[in-house]
């Protein structure tokens, strides 16, 4: 099918950087590291760094492979604002899921994002944000009231669902039992006086288990990310005992390493979903091994699209065009191969890149 007539739905995501960028603060987003790039070397010697120079160039008015340099004159010529509406367009994104739970200072809104993008979007609420938003108001509140504090921002906000980073924060070996009140009291009291970001696992539950109690769709951070995680720890049949405790959808975002096991969950219990979004841009000319990897087991009723772009319009650009290209390669081989026919790759092809998006969340095809 043609990819021009595609809903596309980038489940998870972030805003845009509001201001230009030099070449350090250019490379710093373009890697999940969170140190410069060893002495004489550039994170533009990376997968994603030979994408934005393939793929990205291009739009730009460069021609492939530009040299670093001279793509990121380019750039600063063009302007952050002109540059984000041409990779944007290019993209083909119709509908951004936008979590704005981390440097929103830093980060065009949702409003903002629509009008240089031209895109509907909606927000997902991030659940530690919420909850250290609410220090303020004392650890009786946390145990007592933090659920309602948390239906009243999603309300707000118009959510359509909620993200955890107990990932990054604890692990996936999390202990699955909703909390109760002495524990998260203790809990609270105890964080409350130590100050910092919340780590304890009691709290993090607390939260989750709140989430749950909303009925929306709860994502959650697995698998690759910055040197925050421990990637062991963030295996997501870890989390298997919590998964079949509830029965809200559960959406698995990024997963690489771990994107079969995601794979296996979602093919075995019916509320799981997943996507490999982190990845595909940050493998750049491997991504579409990834996603026929990911597509091995799983239902492809269960499998989204995402970008899970932060702050450079490149990711929005690379991850839907390297995701549509893999995706089609992989269909086009199973075809090949008399597994599937014509009408079977459009059917997959939809789903995979809005369709399952649009039902799970309840949204319509305007967003």
């Amino acid at each position: 099918m043609s990819t021009d007539s595609l809903v596309m739905v980038d489940h998870h995501c972030h805003g845009l950087i509001r201001t230009d960028l030099g070449r350090e603060e250019f490379e710093q987003l373009a890697t999940e590291a969170t140190t410069p790039p060893a002495p004489g070397t550039s994170h533009f010697d990376s997968p994603v760094g030979l994408a934005i120079r393939a793929h990205c160039a291009p739009v730009l008015g460069l021609p492939p492979h530009a040299a670093p340099g001279g793509y990121l004159a380019r750039r600063n010529e063009l302007g952050c604002a002109e540059v984000a509406r041409r990779l944007l367009a290019a993209a083909g994104i119709d509908t951004f899921l936008l979590d704005c739970g981390f440097r929103a200072a830093d980060l065009l809104t949702p409003a903002e994002m629509e009008r240089i993008g031209d895109v509907s979007t909606r927000e997902i609420t991030r659940l530690e944000a919420v909850l250290e938003s609410t220090a303020w108001e004392g650890a009786a509140h946390l145990a007592d009231g933090f659920g309602a504090t948390l239906a009243a921002e999603c309300a707000e906000s118009r959510s359509v669902g909620l993200k955890s980073i107990i990932a990054y924060r604890h692990g996936l070996d999390f202990d699955p039992a909703r909390p109760g009140r002495r524990e998260v009291l203790a809990a609270a009291d105890a964080w409350l006086r130590a100050g910092g970001r919340v780590e304890d696992p009691v709290l993090l539950r607390h939260a989750l288990w709140c989430g749950v109690d909303l009925g929306l769709p709860l994502q959650f951070h697995v698998g690759y990310g910055d040197p925050d995680i421990v990637l062991y720890r963030n295996d997501p049949t870890l989390m298997t005992e919590f998964i079949r405790a509830v029965s809200v959808p559960i959406m698995l975002l990024h997963c690489y390493p771990y994107h079969r096991e995601a794979g296996y969950l979602a093919a075995v219990y019916p509320h799981v979903h997943f996507d490999v979004g982190l990845a595909v841009s940050f493998t750049g000319p491997s991504a579409e091994r990834v996603i026929a990897e990911s597509m091995e087991l799983a239902p492809y009723t269960k499998v989204l699209f995402s970008s899970d772009a932060f702050g450079l319009p490149e990711l929005y650009l690379l991850g839907s065009l390297l995701f549509r290209r893999g995706l089609a390669a992989t269909l086009a081989r199973w075809q090949d191969d008399g597994h599937v026919d014509a009408a079977d790759v459009a059917r997959i092809t939809s789903l995979v890149c809005g369709g399952n998006a649009l039902r799970v969340y309840g949204l319509d095809v305007h967003g």
